[in-house]
């Protein structure tokens, strides 16, 4: 099994980006009638104007760039998409440097394979890509770095993808209190955890649901549950409770940034069962400090920064069980 992954710089979205919409857009307009989505662009566009008032600009940008039809306006907004569920690690090491380091455990068949080196606001900021718009992880030229894992809970409720939240974060804000209050009062669909840092090396860990209030911890890591496991079959199949133990340790022990990225690469936060939508994609680690990053695999390796970011693609294979 293999995927492409790809990396583009593109400050304001224009033909590279079209080009990526007109792709990708009939495999996500096939997702959201499979689940029955229904469109109403007055309400997605209520909502974000609501919630995200300063992303409106950048919407109606992408939305007149590909001339986009009403469940392109829709989706592009973030509001209300289908539900789904990843796996996913991260940890904060602030052994040598700050480093935000995270698994992203996946279906290969559903993964853009896409990092984008974007300025559609001003602010430099290089993501994983996901939903055309939405950000797994990245990090902007102040050192605001941040990544998302699925918080192990079946509820569904109102208000929008957070990989949509992460890029209004990384759009408009500087430091961990500023991406901290923006979860606090932008509602998520879905539960979510989302680990923070920035320069200064403070690490939040939020953990926000569409039917409670956010709980903002100090934790310098999370896996796929908030508190007590609530979806047993979930948290089984994952493994999230062992690979929360094993990362606690490694942290206790103060292993270097060095060793710990070297545990992300290895069992048990490595996953291989990628047809069953929990193989580990990539590894990302992100430097607020040095405003580098990484995108690694067990045989090879993807370095970017704000200062000198190359265009590449990369043909990585996965062995599965």
């Amino acid at each position: 099994m293999e995927r492409l992954f790809t990396s583009i710089s593109e400050p304001i979205a224009d033909f590279k980006w079209k080009k990526i919409f007109n792709e990708r857009w009939p495999a996500y307009e096939a997702w959201l009638t499979a689940h029955g989505s229904v469109y109403n662009s007055k309400m997605s566009l209520a909502a974000l104007q609501k919630y995200m008032p300063e992303m409106v600009g950048t919407h109606e940008h992408l939305c007149h760039l590909v001339n986009a039809n009403e469940a392109a306006v829709c989706f592009l907004t973030g509001f209300q998409p289908p539900a789904y569920n990843s796996a996913c690690s991260q940890a904060v090491s602030i052994q040598d440097t700050i480093q935000l380091i995270r698994n992203y455990d996946y279906h290969p068949d559903r993964f853009e394979g896409l990092l984008l080196m974007t300025a559609w606001n001003g602010k430099k900021v290089i993501a994983s890509s996901d939903c055309l718009v939405g950000v797994l992880d990245g990090m902007n030229e102040d050192g605001l770095a941040l990544s998302l894992t699925f918080g192990g809970r079946e509820i569904v409720g109102f208000g929008f993808g957070l990989p949509f939240i992460l890029r209004y974060i990384l759009e408009f804000c500087s430091n961990v209190a500023e991406a901290v209050n923006v979860l606090l009062n932008v509602p998520s669909h879905m539960a979510y955890n989302v680990t923070i840092t920035d320069k200064t090396g403070i690490v939040n860990t939020i953990q926000i649901a569409p039917d409670r209030s956010a709980v903002v911890t100090n934790a310098a890591f999370t896996t796929n549950h908030q508190g007590p496991i609530e979806w047993a079959e979930n948290a089984g199949f994952n493994k999230t409770a062992q690979r929360a133990t094993f990362l606690e340790n490694l942290l206790f022990r103060g292993v270097s940034g060095d060793n710990l990225i070297h545990s992300f690469l290895q069992p048990p936060l490595y996953n291989t069962k990628y047809f069953q939508g929990l193989g580990t994609l990539y590894t990302a680690v992100y430097n607020p400090i040095e405003r580098t990053m990484q995108l690694r695999w067990p045989n090879d390796l993807m370095v970017q920064s704000f200062d000198i970011f190359t265009e590449e693609k990369k043909l990585i294979k996965y062995n599965h069980h």
